[in-house]
């Protein structure tokens, strides 16, 4: 680990104007210490940033919530709020991790947590161009089982490791940051980029700016809900295919639903044509199997992970089921 600089910041403006080139924010540091290690970040300064009190879980005037940005992943997961009108995301919260984790990660840090490819997060291999931009991509002729069938480029085909993000996704979640050019409000699925050209640019935050507070809107999928999170292991694994899936239903009848997948993409996966065939739809096999036809449209897969499409494909039907059968509490 290289040497670097600490300093334990005491507002939002002392952090902003605190950071330089070269700098970090930490929170949890569940991703970035790790990072740090394996001497694939190299900060020269640390600014801590959970001293801010944004440690808070909120109802709005809207009838939303608004997450602070250093709320734990326990403590929002448990929190009675996200509990009883936003359990997708208490569902998907507690899938993701450890439990020893998820009292250290805050929802920032899950927010910015970055790919678990083998090849960027082993040093060892020279050709990353999310590490070294330039040098290549060495999972596209290497193992590739666990990387991306949807959005990837020749540049990069990693995907997004967050559990949270998905479900956030899923709910249409709002990140409030703040910038030396003042607030500004990033809808999550303009959040996290495809990687394109320059997978080394991951999100839309520009330089120096601090996520303060994620906003969910209020809540509407309260009852019908399914996180689904198909792994190797059951216990501290990364997603192969995740499934966050949401229906509003009159009867049979499904008056809207959201979609949103995990572990395919370099970003949580959202297909508004699988969701627009739902609405109005009789719920069912048939139903769900077309929207998982249409959620895969222009999968492309690499040598070692074709499965995915078809995996991907049976978990959707497989959590629009179980989401149709629940029977959570009315918001």
């Amino acid at each position: 680990m290289n040497p670097f600089s600490y300093e334990r910041a005491t507002s939002s403006d002392a952090a902003i104007h605190g950071v330089s080139l070269g700098a970090k924010f930490i929170g949890g540091g569940t991703n970035l210490v790790d990072l740090m290690r394996y001497d694939v970040e190299h900060p020269s300064k640390l600014i801590d940033v959970n001293h801010l009190h944004l440690d808070q879980v909120t109802r709005l005037p809207n009838g939303g919530v608004r997450i602070g940005a250093s709320v734990r992943n326990s403590d929002l997961a448990n929190h009675e709020l996200i509990r009883t009108h936003y359990p997708l995301l208490s569902e998907a919260l507690l899938n993701g991790a450890s439990p020893q984790l998820r009292n250290m990660a805050t929802t920032a840090g899950n927010l910015m947590q970055r790919t678990r490819c083998y090849y960027f997060m082993d040093t060892a291999f020279p050709a990353c161009n999310k590490r070294n931009p330039g040098s290549g991509c060495a999972a596209i002729e290497g193992m590739n089982r666990i990387h991306a069938i949807l959005g990837a480029s020749s540049s990069c085909i990693a995907t997004n490791p967050s559990d949270m993000s998905v479900a956030l996704a899923a709910l249409e979640a709002t990140i409030h940051v703040e910038g030396e050019n003042g607030k500004r409000e990033i809808a999550i699925a303009d959040f996290h980029l495809l990687p394109g050209d320059t997978p080394q640019i991951e999100t839309t935050l520009k330089p120096g700016e601090l996520i303060t507070a994620v906003d969910l809107p209020a809540p509407r999928y309260s009852r019908n809900y399914h996180y689904l999170k198909v792994r190797d292991r059951q216990s501290y694994a990364f997603a192969l295919v995740s499934v966050a899936s949401a229906l509003e239903l009159d009867g049979n009848t499904i008056k809207s639903a959201r979609l949103a997948l995990g572990g395919v993409a370099a970003k949580p996966w959202r297909s508004p044509e699988a969701e627009d065939s739902l609405k109005g739809a009789t719920a069912g096999r048939e139903a769900f199997r077309k929207a998982a036809e249409l959620a895969l449209t222009g999968a492309k897969p690499q040598k070692d992970n074709a499965f995915k499409i078809e995996l991907a494909k049976q978990s959707i039907v497989y959590s629009l089921t179980l989401a149709q059968q629940r029977q959570g509490a009315q918001a």
